[in-house]
């Protein structure tokens, strides 16, 4: 263990312990009221479950994720796929609703989301399925496209829950990772055209079917400028209060667990409202440094990925969770800063939530089992020329 550990990307996972750490201490702060005052639990419950879920999902990324090759992702990947397939759609039927959305099973110890999930699967999909198209040559225009038929599949069926944050992020993350994909010039054209008509049809088809593509609680979230003129409004309340918090903070804070906005002015300050938390309590400084981490973060996992020279799955494994990071961080932010429509999106280490955190992790750790095959690759080929 301590001979794999040494050849992974150290810079990246002293980041993922650094973040994880400054995520427990947010949650703890910010969590601290709601959970007496809100949930009647003692001000350690969120605090508690959270490195419940940071310690299951490192041990798990350590002993298990670290010591599979990605070239045994194909025996279980395509049982993953029908399993969160199933998973969706069971929802329907026994899933647990909160928050207006149908999107939990409720498992006693713990509230599985799938959706979480699906992100994950949808990308060792992808980067099985692709990496050995690539490699046989498959140039069937509508053979590379079943990963894109699954994933539109997930999408319609978190959208149903309602949750379009999450299936906005799920097909975010398969157009940006499809992208990836080193198709001839001339293939990836054609297989690209097809994705847009697909897109295109599929809007208008929705637009003129007579459903309703959006609740009444959906519908008003659309109205996301200016919220501090609709403080009195649901569509303008939580995003004001973080305004609020951001402005308190100033440049260096008003100190650690020293908010007033957590005082239930942010009824979710531990989820997706953290961020503002943090730059109240330590300040702008703070928060720039804070997403200047996350960049760096995302630097080391392209960097891992361009490494892979040549295997496709494993560069489509980085470029997957790179897009899964980084659209989570921009929808998030953008969303607090009323940039966009607000749509409860966690933001990564810093929120709150098992199914999220089980995820993020451990698809880290499948970017670092490729760092460690690129550092092995590299050694052979370095014998091979002697």
């Amino acid at each position: 263990m301590k001979k794999l550990l040494s050849k992974i990307d150290i810079p990246l996972f002293l980041m993922m312990v650094l973040y994880s750490i400054l995520g427990l201490v947010m949650i703890l702060s910010a969590s601290s009221v709601s959970a007496v005052l809100r949930y009647n639990v003692s001000s350690y419950y969120f605090f508690i479950r959270q490195i419940i879920f940071i310690v299951f999902s490192f041990l798990v990324g350590i002993y298990i994720v670290l010591n599979i090759k990605t070239s045994r992702y194909k025996l279980f990947v395509p049982v993953l796929a029908v399993g969160i397939l199933a998973a969706l759609v069971g929802l329907f039927f026994h899933g647990m609703i909160t928050n207006n959305a149908q999107s939990w099973y409720d498992l006693g110890f713990f509230n599985l989301q799938p959706a979480e999930f699906s992100k994950s699967v949808l990308i060792l999909y992808m980067a099985v399925f692709y990496g050995r198209s690539v490699k046989k040559k498959n140039n069937n225009l509508y053979y590379n496209l079943i990963p894109l038929a699954i994933a539109g599949t997930i999408f319609v069926l978190v959208a149903m829950q309602p949750d379009l944050g999450g299936a906005l992020i799920i097909g975010g993350i398969a157009f940006l990772t499809f992208l990836t994909v080193p198709f001839d010039k001339k293939n990836q054209l054609k297989l690209f055209k097809v994705l847009c008509i697909g897109i295109i049809l599929l809007g208008i088809g929705l637009v003129y079917s007579g459903a309703n593509i959006l609740n009444s609680r959906q519908l008003s979230r659309l109205q996301f400028k200016n919220p501090c003129s609709r403080y009195k409004e649901e569509t303008g309340y939580q995003v004001c209060n973080g305004f609020i918090a951001i402005h308190n903070g100033g440049l260096f804070g008003v100190g650690l667990g020293n908010s007033t906005q957590k005082y239930l002015y942010l009824p979710e300050a531990h989820t997706d409202f953290i961020f503002p938390i943090l730059v109240e309590e330590l300040g702008a400084i703070v928060g720039i440094l804070v997403l200047l981490g996350y960049l760096y973060i995302l630097y080391r996992i392209l960097k891992i990925a361009k490494g892979a020279k040549g295997n496709v799955r494993n560069m489509i494994l980085c470029y997957g969770t790179f897009s899964f990071i980084l659209l989570h961080l921009l929808v998030n932010l953008m969303g607090v800063l009323a940039l966009i429509p607000l749509t409860g999106v966690p933001i990564p280490f810093l929120t709150y939530g098992g199914s999220f955190t089980i995820n993020l992790i451990l698809m880290l750790f499948v970017v670092q089992r490729v760092a460690y095959e690129n550092r092995l690759a590299k050694l052979q080929r370095e014998m091979a020329s002697l």
